[in-house]
């Protein structure tokens, strides 16, 4: 593989990737069917989106952030321990 072959790869790769990020990045967090947002039980960093302090996804500051929630199936929350349906 030439250098010119390998530049050309990681731009068509870098390309998808990106369209990829931006597909997921627009679909509305609300909108998930079948799905609640659970509370209290993210790591930080990994929140799905809005806290107080933060603006969006992956912007929990701290382990457990009590305004911090991420999307799981109905039902799950409440079996997780910390886990609660509305923000405290």
């Amino acid at each position: 593989m030439t250098y010119k072959d390998a530049v050309i790869q990681f731009m068509v790769a870098s390309i998808l990737v990106l369209n990829m990020t931006q597909a997921l990045a627009a679909t509305p967090a609300t909108s998930q069917k079948g799905m609640e947002k659970c509370y209290g039980i993210s790591k930080a960093g990994m929140n799905d989106c809005q806290t107080a302090n933060g603006s969006c996804a992956g912007s929990a500051v701290k382990d457990h952030q009590r305004d911090a929630f991420i999307f799981l199936p109905k039902g799950i929350c409440n079996r997780i321990v910390g886990g609660e349906l509305t923000a405290k």
